[in-house]
């Protein structure tokens, strides 16, 4: 079975007596290990998506087993409960705690597990080196760059060791140069730690990256994967 399966999935919201669908019977499958690039329009549902697949949210009606979960039928704290264990979310603003140090935001998540301080002092040096940002753990957002802090977002998302990375236009704050090296970044945790990358993006070139692309639009997915992605050298 795919690591992810999604079967007629719809996703409603009421706005006074508008009913808005922005994922319409849906059917998705993604197999562990494999890099997934969503693409389309503002408003085609490709967020929704991914906040299904993170159980962020949960659909109106159909079917959506991840990890061999029934996400549909888990209550909201059995959903935060899971997420934990299974998910690691990159936001495209990074959602750092500005009060804290690139090591104490990357530890917060594994202040919901029950871990010693030395346990998750050593996660958090892992994740810091898979990264390249161990030299900057007592930085403050503040005192690093777009790609730095998106570095110690990304560490903060492995940081539980998740089977599935999903991020939300990981590239669309940074120029171009610090824009690539986060793709081989990622394009590294899912060749050499077989993380299942899932990802929104407007960028055709970060697309690229991933094995598959899938566009986006009134609510169904159509497969527009172009080319294999090249070999790309790795993050030193």
């Amino acid at each position: 079975m795919s690591l992810i399966q999604a079967i007629n999935l719809t996703r409603e919201y009421t706005r006074g007596e508008n009913t808005i669908r922005p994922l319409h019977n849906l059917s998705l499958s993604v197999e562990q290990g494999e890099f997934l690039a969503l693409m389309g329009p503002s408003g085609s549902g490709k967020t929704t998506l991914l906040n299904l697949i993170a159980a962020i949210d949960q659909p109106t009606s159909g079917s959506l087993i991840v990890a061999d979960t029934d996400l549909a039928s888990l209550s909201k704290s059995a959903l935060a409960t899971w997420r934990s264990k299974y998910i690691g979310y990159v936001f495209q603003l990074y959602n750092l705690v500005p009060v804290l140090t690139a090591y104490e935001n990357i530890e917060l998540p594994l202040l919901l597990h029950p871990l010693s301080r030395k346990e998750r002092h050593e996660k958090v040096s892992t994740a810091l080196s898979l990264t390249g940002i161990a030299d900057r753990h007592d930085h403050y957002p503040r005192q690093l760059s777009g790609g730095q802090e998106q570095r110690v977002a990304i560490a903060r998302a492995i940081v539980t060791d998740p089977q599935i990375i999903v991020a939300d236009e990981p590239t669309g704050d940074l120029d171009k140069s610090s824009a690539h090296a986060i793709m081989q970044l990622l394009q590294q945790l899912n060749s050499e730690l077989n993380k299942t990358l899932i990802m929104v993006t407007h960028d055709p070139a970060t697309a690229t990256f991933a094995h598959r692309t899938l566009h986006l639009d009134k609510g169904q997915l159509s497969d527009t994967t172009s080319q294999s992605p090249q070999p790309q050298e790795a993050v030193a």
